[in-house]
């Protein structure tokens, strides 16, 4: 019989990791492998099963806990070959689910962040559950799968893990209809013919993203007057940054247009995409500029930036929250934007299917179902 993959999850709906799994569980699909997306009621990721050939099971429990009891049934029941998961709280519960279960499943367990930043902002209870699990419960799964070499390192330096355990794993983010979605149209005025050139950020409004410096580097660039800001997501940002860019005087040239489903043809028209996240795992929103042929700017931050940008080779690389670096770099990449294909060729590691092998490779299976 065919493998079965499960994979389960908890997202925001509207994150860079919603905008991976949209992409690899298709694309397990797509090499051959039975896959089912367990999720929790209310949460993301919003996958249409019957479209991609995904079996979509909405558990009935509202929190990741309290959906270790049906999580134990269907280890039990469906017996899949590998159960993938994402993000601590998740891959926590996986764990005990499997052991409590006892069956066969190997477990993948995927962290998206740079850990050691993310720990030293969470709250000392959290701090010490996320510490603890990641030490002494993570060696208990077949595969730790961390998107860049940065990110790896660090969590092999925070939890005291070998690095041989943990398998570097690119994100699938460049699709074969990515060009053709690049294409839909934008409902916004400022991205009619005409209108003054666009600098784009994009992702969620909260303080990790640190919008706030791209306002301020926006406030401070030279020529600045000649564009306009528009920053794609939501969060709890939102109305901080709205008082700020009445304070800093650029109100009537920036817009939060809030949650865009496809984020592509804004990426695609935009003069610029600016990142000044304080870390990352691997910044999806970079890749997929990169993908589109749109230069970028980004902070140097923990992790993924420096590698995806080829150490500033393809794009500049600012200190965190130095907003006046910040302007200056945008003025220059405005002033002598990279050649388009050097964009093109640094996200070949990020197409679905380069990214799919590596990850069916680190969770123990062939490239394709009927090889086994």
């Amino acid at each position: 019989m065919t493998p079965k993959i499960a994979c389960f999850f908890a997202t925001s709906g509207h994150s860079g990791v919603d905008r991976v799994v949209k992409n690899l569980l298709p694309g397990m699909v797509a090499a051959g492998y039975r896959v089912d997306l367990l999720k929790i009621r209310r949460h993301g990721p919003q996958l249409t099963g019957e479209e991609h050939g995904v079996r979509v099971i909405e558990l009935k429990a509202k929190h990741v806990y309290t959906a270790l009891p049906e999580l134990i049934r269907y280890l039990r029941r469906e017996r899949p070959t590998v159960l993938l998961t994402d993000k601590d709280r998740v891959n926590r519960t996986a764990l005990l689910a499997r052991g409590i279960a006892r069956t066969e499943t190997r477990l993948s367990v995927r962290i998206g962040t740079t850990v050691s930043v993310n720990l030293a902002s969470r709250g000392v209870i959290d701090r010490f559950l996320q510490r603890y699990s990641m030490r002494y419960l993570y060696g208990l799964a077949e595969a730790i799968l961390i998107p860049s070499a940065g990110a790896a390192a660090d969590f092999a330096a925070a939890t005291g893990l070998a690095r041989e355990l943990i398998s570097v794993v690119p994100s699938p983010i460049v699709t074969p209809d990515f060009a053709t979605r690049s294409e839909d149209p934008i409902d916004h005025a400022w991205f009619r013919d005409g209108e003054p050139p666009v600098i784009l950020g994009v992702g969620e409004l909260s303080s990790r993203k640190d919008f706030a410096t791209l306002l301020r580097a926006f406030a401070a660039m030279p020529g600045s007057s000649a564009y306009r800001l528009v920053i794609i997501g939501r969060g709890r940002q939102q109305a901080a940054l709205q008082l700020l860019a009445t304070q800093l005087d650029i109100a009537d040239r920036f817009c939060l247009p809030g949650f865009v489903a496809n984020p592509y043809p804004y990426m695609k028209q935009a003069k610029l995409i600016a990142l000044t996240s304080r870390w990352e795992g691997m910044p999806v929103a970079l890749i997929e500029a990169l993908a589109l042929g749109t230069p970028v700017v980004s902070t140097d931050c923990p992790s993924g930036p420096r590698e995806i940008l080829e150490n500033g080779r393809i794009g500049p690389l600012v200190p965190v929250g130095d907003h006046r670096s910040f302007a200056q770099a945008m003025a220059q990449l405005l002033n002598a934007p990279p050649p388009r294909e050097a964009l093109l060729q640094a996200v070949k590691p990020y197409h679905l299917e380069n990214s799919v092998a590596r990850y069916l490779a680190a969770m123990g299976l062939p490239d394709s179902a009927g090889a086994i």
